[in-house]
């Protein structure tokens, strides 16, 4: 009987074959190696460390790593990567886990199962059950309705955060940057959980808070927070961790954020140099459009109002919109007599479509303001910078260029959009995996992969590099993946593992 419409019929091979559909995939196991992923997963992480028996927690955490890369958005996609026959041969093999460990230590590994290890991938049961352990009951009994609330870590979830630490470190030292650019921003990640609180957009979510260092294209540090937190809730707090975390080498800061860090202890802090390794932070900040920034904006004259441009095949294009110095100085830092002076921009840009009868403010879902009869778009930017205006739009708008795009890559190409549990414990484990998988990534695109893969999303790598079809063969004690001559990219795999080999051997 005919299978379908075509004319093709799919037939089950009854041989092991070796196939794998993820050939590209162990590069990356090479490259976490080299990296020295499972060597601080075993120095931060100990959830499993007293335990004499089953899997450690750098073969799950690793697992998940890879699930992460491979595609796969739930738990229970451990399965299809337990199913691929070929990348099981290669995981029993290279025991990625043991990687730098003396031989004394490796026996140790292997006597942890008391018969044959079947599997090479953990369950998905037991990787529910070790991400169980991140979860903290006694902080949970600490909510209140109606207020936000972000539970402490517990030792393992931080130890999630220094393993993401390492990682940066690595990249520092591969490709040495002596400015961190930081982007701080909270993204939504919306969900169905029973427990979940719903967000400032009417939805149930989890509103983690990130921030992204713009030079070297890696998550720095991200704090994973409930729905109805405000993005800016402890901003500064988050801040001052981040900095806490940038590798040695760093000698000057920029902060980036939208109108959620619009706070005066944030920006005193920045621009007063309280910081005792960097002093004075140089920021762009979008600020709030109140009543008293209205007013302020209004004494502008027409004349002050500059074109913003953009370059288009090389010459200069007006925009529409205009900027403006806007001489304010709101009374939240007006009370210091000898506090910091802050430059006011204001943006603004007319609205395209006919304001119709009964528009008003509120039912727009951005701040608007009227110039000679005509409706704008308005939006305002307090900075410590001396860039010339529109450098220093530009410069701002670079946030949202880069760093909302990797947010898109967190919830779309990884496994960030889809949370395994209703515990909130659980979920911060998941997010942090994931960020360890969006680094890896980046590592992979910064120090590995030729610079047209520079800009290339996780899926186009995913669909180009890691589900390659190959066939694992072993030939005298040797493992050998098998790639089609046919492919565009089979070349490359061998030359990326050819430069991480050289990461390894190259100066620390």
């Amino acid at each position: 009987m005919a299978q379908g419409a075509l004319s093709f019929q799919y037939e089950i091979e009854k041989t092991q074959s070796g196939m794998t559909a993820m050939a590209g995939l162990p590069t990356y196991l090479d490259l976490a190696s080299v990296a020295g992923l499972t060597k601080s997963i075993r120095r931060h992480l100990t959830v499993w460390a007293a335990r004499s028996q089953g899997w450690t927690d750098t073969q799950i955490v690793v697992s998940l790593v890879l699930l992460n890369l491979a595609g796969g958005n739930c738990v229970d996609d451990l399965r299809v990567l337990e199913g691929d026959e070929g990348f099981v041969r290669i995981m029993r093999h290279v025991k990625a886990e043991s990687y730098d460990l003396p031989r004394k230590e490796r026996r140790k590994l292997e006597r942890r199962w008391r018969k044959d290890q079947k599997r090479a991938i953990p369950s998905p049961t037991s990787a529910f059950r070790y991400l169980s352990t991140f979860h903290d009951e006694n902080e949970e009994k600490k909510r209140k309705v109606g207020k936000a609330f972000i539970p402490a870590p517990n030792e393992h979830l931080q130890g999630l955060g220094l393993v993401n630490h390492d990682l940066v470190r690595f990249a520092q030292r591969k490709s040495s940057q002596t400015t961190a650019t930081l982007d701080m921003d909270a993204t939504l990640a919306e969900t169905h959980k029973k427990d979940a609180l719903f967000s400032y957009k009417g939805f149930k979510a989890y509103q983690p808070l990130n921030t992204y260092w713009f030079e070297q294209d890696m998550i720095l540090h991200s704090e994973f927070r409930d729905g109805n937190v405000p993005a800016g809730y402890q901003q500064l707090r988050v801040f001052k961790e981040s900095l806490d975390g940038l590798p040695e080498g760093v000698e000057k800061v920029y902060l980036r954020s939208d109108t959620a860090g619009y706070q005066w202890e944030l920006m005193r802090y920045c621009a007063e140099g309280k910081d005792e390794r960097f002093g004075e932070i140089k920021f762009a900040i979008g600020a709030d459009v109140t009543p008293e920034f209205r007013r302020a904006v209004t004494e502008v004259e027409e004349a002050d109002w500059h074109h913003f441009y953009r370059e288009v095949n090389g010459k200069q294009v007006e925009t529409g919109q205009e900027w403006a110095e806007v001489c304010f100085v709101p009374a939240g830092i007006g009370f210091k007599k000898n506090g910091p002076e802050y430059r006011y921009l204001a943006i603004r840009e007319p609205l395209e479509q006919q304001e119709l009868p009964g528009m008003e403010q509120e039912q727009l879902p951005f701040p608007t303001m009227k110039f000679s009869q005509t409706r704008h778009k308005l939006f305002g930017v307090v900075t410590n910078l001396d860039f010339p205006g529109q450098e220093l739009v530009e410069w701002h708008r670079e946030r949202c260029g880069r760093s909302e795009a990797v947010h898109s890559v967190m919830k779309r190409d990884l496994a960030g959009g889809k949370l395994p549990s209703n515990d909130f414990g659980e979920n911060a484990a998941w997010w942090a995996i994931m960020i360890l998988a969006l680094n890896l990534n980046a590592l992979m695109r910064l120090l590995v992969l030729p610079k047209e893969w520079a800009t290339k999303r996780l899926k186009a790598i995913r669909f180009g590099l890691i589900n390659v079809a190959g066939r694992v063969v072993k030939r005298s004690r040797q493992l050998f993946v098998r790639l089609s001559v046919s492919h565009p990219f089979s070349d490359l795999l061998i030359d990326m593992r050819g430069r991480i080999l050289e990461l390894a051997q190259g100066p620390p």
